[in-house]
Formats: structure tokens, sequence, C-alpha cells
């Protein structure tokens, strides 16, 4: 029985990948290191702390230690002053759907002032457990953030799902035992062949979890 659903933020519930891709684009720019937007897409679901050392080892380099606290920073604000965030169309019914019946969660790889502020802003009241890329110790694709979220909402692996839309991200929930369906939002579906269903958008979210029995 599903009495619980944990959500991916950026790229599922919120259009806010773009803006985070552009500002780790400008960060790590200021540091000598070009990475497209394609390739960071495929980074996406791993906290700040991951990202970087991805972003560096691709660059054939290594972090200092001060870069995770400085980059990390400079990207906060850039992604501030930037975003444009919007809810994904269908995200609303979906939620509005089993609100009455399962709880909610969130495990973001983003930085919880970040995570706070966009669900105050579009989701407040409604989540029931919330991890953020601070809240752990390894962010996806390590299972830490979905186990976290699950020992939050108090149930049973086998009582909740997880939606996601990255590769990183799918990986985390399958390690942590979950059954994970996947909307490919900014990557090929191809990537995300490791989720137990993979949607081709969030308007067949609805539709889907409606077949789970509650």
């Amino acid at each position: 029985m599903l009495k619980a659903v944990i959500f991916d933020m950026d790229g599922i519930l919120v259009d806010s990948m773009p803006y985070h891709v552009d500002a780790w684009r400008s960060v790590f720019k200021d540091v000598g290191i070009n990475i497209s937007r394609e390739e960071l897409y495929e980074f996406e679901g791993s906290n700040h702390v991951g990202i970087i050392d991805l972003v560096f080892k691709k660059a054939g380099r290594s972090p200092e230690p001060e870069d995770y606290i400085i980059l990390a920073k400079k990207k906060q604000e850039i992604f501030k002053k930037i975003n444009r965030v919007t809810v994904f169309e269908g995200i609303y019914d979906c939620i509005n759907s089993l609100k009455d019946k399962c709880l909610f969660g969130v495990a973001s790889g983003s930085d919880r002032a970040v995570v706070i502020d966009l669900i105050e802003r579009f989701f407040p009241g409604t989540f029931s457990a919330i991890v953020s890329g601070n809240d752990v110790k390894e962010g996806k694709p390590s299972p830490e953030p979905y186990l976290k979220a699950v020992e939050m909402l108090k149930v049973s692996k086998n009582e909740c799902i997880v939606i996601e839309n990255a590769p990183l991200g799918v990986e985390s929930a399958k390690r942590a035992g979950l059954y994970c369906i996947a909307i490919p939002t900014y990557v090929k579906a191809e990537l995300l062949k490791d989720a137990d269903m993979v949607l081709a958008n969030h308007a067949k979210l609805k539709e889907f979890i409606a077949g789970f029995e509650l």
C-alpha cells in the first residue's frame, strides 16, 4: 500500500534546473573550467560537494578544500539573482489527488536555503520531510538522501515511491531499495533506464500513480 511519495525538487517539482546550470557554469568558468549545459544536467541531483568533485574530475583537476565553500557560496548568490522558477504543469494536480491519502517528502541535492525558499514559496505546508544537500554526508548517487527521507516519514520502503528526473537521483533511489519513477526533464530517457518506470512527461504522473493501491 502506498503511504508516501518522495519527490526530487529541481526538475520534478519546479522548473529550476536551467538557472542552477547557468549559475554553476558561471562559477566554474571563473576558475578556468568550461563545461556544457548537457554535461551539468547529467550531474544533476548531487549536492554541491558532489558536483564540484565531478566537474573538477572531468577537467582533470582536484578541488582545494576552500573551493567547496567559495564556489558553493558564489553559485547560490548567482542562482538567487537569476532564477525565475516556476512549478511544472501537472504537479499541483498530482499532489492534490494524493494529499488526503499520502505523506509527501522532498529529497534534493540543492542547498537547504534554496530548498526551503522554493518549498515555502510554492508548496507551503505540503511536505512532512525535507532533505537538502546540506542534510547528508553523502549526496546522490549515495542512497543516504532517500533513506533519510524514508526515516523521517516513518514508513517502510515498500510503502513509498520516488519521483526523479536525474541519473544520479535514480541511482540513489534504487540503491536505497525504493521504487522509482523517472521523468526525462532535461536528459535523454535512456539515461534514466535504471528507474522502474520512465514517463514521457509530468502530465502522465497523476494517472500512473493512481494505479497504486492507496
